[in-house]
């Protein structure tokens, strides 16, 4: 995996178990990680497939076939689809180039972002199945594979869109008014939802929030991206055919750098101490 960005961990910190993240390799690999998407996007959480969707049962895109996949597999179910317990959809600035954007660009203009100095990275269609969910050792793995992919490609920013269930707005006016009043991206990072698909997430004053209420009521993922102190955009955007409202999410990679790198350092150190 010496090409793949996430070679600089060692085998211990990218398995778990019978699990293990890392790069699909190969062109059934990425089917395996469109067969566990159609399984949780449109089979679970009840989104609308295309005819050619539903007939292959896979989620599937243009950026599938130029972009990396991040997977969990889990070796004690054998070598196959059902080996692919998590996946993430990771797309860097060569990427996009061939795609001629970014996916994101279709909900925000993201212009400041591809403005910035440093490398970024987009990700995407993040989904671990159902019977690994209460485990946390999936999402861990891919919270490792993320760092190490980073760490690799010196990544100093990521964002995304993330999705909060249904699309009434009005419904979650908490948690969108908790997010827009207390994790606003700096300007100079800040997407900001497109004039056509714009919605205000100031539906409640600052002072009226209870921020541990929003907090439960926000998806882990969400909470999982503001615990590394990531931003939120202006606006969401909802999104009829997921069944969501999306919001979009900015990261500076500091922390995760940071803490990557000084786990890797002290490692390397006792290892010439043993």
């Amino acid at each position: 995996m010496a090409d793949t960005g996430t070679d600089q961990g060692s085998s211990s910190d990218l398995r778990m178990g019978s699990l293990e993240v890392r790069l699909a390799e190969s062109a059934a690999e990425i089917d395996w990680a469109q067969a566990l998407r159609y399984r949780v996007f449109y089979e679970e959480m009840s989104a609308v497939p295309s005819p050619d969707m539903a007939a292959r049962h896979r989620d599937f895109d243009d950026f599938d076939t130029i972009c990396d996949h991040l997977l969990v597999i889990d070796h004690a179910r054998g070598d196959g689809p059902d080996s692919v317990v998590g996946t993430y959809r990771l797309i860097r600035r060569p990427a996009a180039a061939k795609a001629g954007r970014f996916y994101s660009s279709d909900e925000y203009d993201i212009g400041r972002l591809l403005s910035y100095p440093g490398e970024i990275l987009e990700l995407g269609r993040s989904c671990v199945d159902a019977a690994y969910r209460t485990r946390g050792s999936s999402m861990q793995l891919l919270w490792r594979g993320i760092a190490a992919y980073v760490f690799h490609h010196d990544i100093a920013v990521m964002f995304g869109c993330a999705s909060l269930p249904g699309t009434d707005p009005v419904a979650m006016a908490e948690p969108l008014a908790y997010l827009h009043h207390f994790h606003l991206a700096p300007e100079e990072l800040r997407p900001v939802a497109l004039p056509e698909r714009y919605v205000g997430m100031d539906l409640m004053p600052r002072d009226q929030i209870d921020p541990k209420r929003a907090l439960t009521v926000l998806p882990p993922l969400i909470k999982g991206y503001l615990r590394l102190g990531g931003f939120i955009g202006d606006g969401a955007v909802i999104d009829h055919q997921f069944n969501t409202t999306d919001v979009s999410i900015v990261v500076k990679t500091d922390l995760i750098t940071n803490k990557y790198s000084k786990h890797y350092e002290r490692r390397s150190r006792d290892a010439q101490i043993a």
